[in-house]
């Protein structure tokens, strides 16, 4: 018999752009070999510029799509995005919590590109306080660690991204790995940590242009990459590169940002690189 690919559960909005949110994390999960179990915690109206509305699922609606998949599949890897509100957030929480030996990804999306906010101070909290102690790994770009490190109000000002990790390092998680995007900086430096500080930084090409689902993108690939086989180490090194090959190739159908093309391999100048991610 052929072997099952490896199962991810994603919980996330959608987003009917096939930018970012649950169509994202399934283009990407599916495109690196994985078996995509998307939950869906909202539904938004958006295009490539923004997000225009957003209606969340109840949290019990939210609550029954995970469990009946758990009780019928095997998941090697859970992935965390848009959630929709404080109540989804506590009942995600009890959700991974019965399953501490598998993997938690977090992208913590607080708002959209065009600076929309997603996630109310509520949320952040309910966030803080509840998910991130037992992730795995979050991802957050450089403004939104901010936001999570400062959750109480403080004036953040200039604080320092190691500052930033320090304190979200302090709320449980595992590791911290924080993306440079819009720092200002020639190169993207994207900077993991764990409780004793900065581990390593990974330094990637400033890409021209803007990019709708670039977060969904890395967490997802992370994740997958964790599903089928790599360390946490190699699967954060194999999520970056897999995202800026997708956001190198990103195409614009719309009027506003770039869309990753996760399926770049497919094209005929990349199959040495589909043998690779396909290991």
């Amino acid at each position: 018999m052929k072997k099952n690919p490896p199962c991810v559960m994603t919980f996330s909005a959608t987003d009917p752009t096939g930018g970012a949110g649950l169509q994202a994390d399934v283009l990407t999960l599916a495109s690196l070999g994985c078996h995509p179990l998307s939950i869906t915690t909202a539904i938004t109206v958006q295009d490539t510029s923004g997000v225009e509305s957003m209606m969340a699922f109840d949290a019990d609606w939210v609550n029954d799509q995970a469990r009946t998949l758990l009780e019928d599949m095997e998941v090697a890897a859970f992935k965390l995005g848009l959630l929709g509100n404080v109540e989804t957030i506590a009942m995600i929480a009890e959700i991974v919590a019965d399953y501490p030996t598998i993997p938690l990804i977090i992208d913590p999306v607080l708002a959209s590109g065009r600076g929309d906010a997603l996630v109310t101070n509520e949320m952040i909290n309910a966030m803080s306080d509840l998910l991130l102690s037992q992730a795995t790994l979050i991802t957050p770009n450089s403004i939104e660690a901010r936001r999570l490190a400062f959750k109480d109000g403080d004036d953040f000002g200039e604080a320092s991204l190691d500052e930033c990790a320090e304190r979200l390092l302090n709320t449980g998680c595992q590791l911290a790995l924080i993306t440079g995007t819009h720092e200002v900086t020639t190169e993207v430096i994207n900077t993991l940590y764990n409780e004793n500080g900065k581990v390593k930084s990974y330094n990637w090409e400033r890409l021209v242009g803007s990019y709708h689902g670039s977060g969904c993108t890395l967490a997802s690939a992370i994740a997958g990459c964790m599903a089928l086989g790599s360390t946490l180490e190699e699967a954060i090194q194999e999520g970056q590169r897999f995202t800026w090959q997708s956001l190198k190739h990103g195409y614009k159908p719309g009027m506003g940002q770039f869309i990753p093309d996760r399926l770049f391999w497919a094209h005929d100048d990349e199959l040495e690189y589909a043998r690779f991610i396909h290991h």
